[in-house]
């Protein structure tokens, strides 16, 4: 059996988006110059943004509609990024390849923010008294 997890940091779900999330931070320092404040900002801030909601909905496991909310917020995150990804792709900043495998990672990670969506049940704290 298992140790039960402790922290968002151990979860599979938050390493891979955190993986995911210094992987864009590296492929876009070769984002040009006039991209800065728009395409490399946003998706920088959009995969960084997956594990910080899922970092606030550990911490709300107390209140399940509150989780649950802050991991929507997390695959909504998500779901940006690809879109980012996308222009990136478009633009001509990433192969072609890599952004379909970037793409794929974070349909990986929203499946496994939907799992934890549609069963928080494992994931709930009983409320103290």
């Amino acid at each position: 059996m298992k140790a039960p997890i402790k922290s968002q940091f151990e979860l599979d779900v938050y390493k891979i988006a955190f993986d995911a999330s210094m992987s864009i931070f590296e492929m876009t320092k070769s984002y040009p110059i006039e991209e800065r404040y728009s395409l490399t900002d946003q998706i920088r801030r959009s995969s960084r943004s997956v594990c910080a909601n899922l970092s606030e909905a550990w911490r709300k496991r107390r209140y399940p509609a509150a989780f649950i909310c802050k991991l929507n917020d997390s695959e909504s995150e998500a779901s940006e990024t690809q879109t980012w990804i996308q222009f990136s792709v478009k633009c001509g900043y990433i192969p072609k390849k890599e952004g379909t495998e970037l793409f794929q990672l974070y349909d990986q990670i929203i499946g496994k923010l939907v799992n934890m969506i549609t069963n928080p049940k494992p994931w709930i704290l009983p409320i103290r008294k």
